[in-house]
């Protein structure tokens, strides 16, 4: 258990190298980097020293990766909250004879000032973009369906007369329309995403 903010800023940089293999990283590293503020007093209240023990439970038990094949479609799983963005990406391999989907990648980060009054179907379509910005080297060329929890996601990257935030959006995704779907899958059921 780190004692000062040194070392949770050591905790933080190593639990960072490892934070593709962590699902939702973002959201338990929040209070920690919360702490390394240096207007912040160094405080391990009971919320903190959960994260803590999350983070060191889930890097001692996260589950193993699959290896990228790019002849096999990925299944992009993302989700936006107030706190963060997430997303996973997925893949349906053969392991021990039988098609079994496990995750390939986890990537998660914290919305600025400025995304924190987005409302939730701008989030989704930020979060998109981010999405296929971080994971261009999977998703380049490679047949990809996005599984998302709000609807109004799909009318927005096809406005006819989008304003100039969506605008540039929808010029961030053009590149991957052609091998690109976009499916829902209710909120409650959409446990994948980081």
């Amino acid at each position: 258990m780190p004692h000062n903010k040194k070392g949770i800023m050591s905790f933080l940089g190593f639990t960072s190298y490892y934070r593709q293999h962590l699902k939702d990283f973002a959201i338990l590293a929040k209070s920690h980097y919360r702490i390394c503020d240096q207007q912040t007093v160094f405080e391990m209240t009971q919320e903190k020293i959960k994260a803590y023990e999350k983070s060191r439970k889930d890097l001692t038990e996260a589950p193993s990766l699959l290896l990228p094949d790019w002849n096999i479609p990925f299944k992009l799983y993302i989700i936006a909250c107030g706190d963060g963005l997430g997303e996973s990406l997925h893949q349906v391999q053969i392991i021990d004879d039988k098609p079994t989907e496990g995750p390939v990648c986890y990537i998660s980060r914290q919305i600025i000032p400025t995304e924190a009054a987005y409302g939730a179907s701008q989030m989704e379509c930020l979060c998109l973009v981010w999405a296929l910005e971080k994971l261009q080297y999977y998703l380049d060329g490679s047949v990809c369906e996005v599984m998302i929890d709000c609807n109004a996601v799909k009318s927005l990257l096809n406005m006819k007369t989008p304003n100039r935030h969506m605008l540039r959006w929808q010029i961030a995704i053009q590149e991957y329309r052609g091998k690109m779907t976009i499916a829902h899958k209710e909120g409650n059921l959409h446990k994948n995403a980081d």
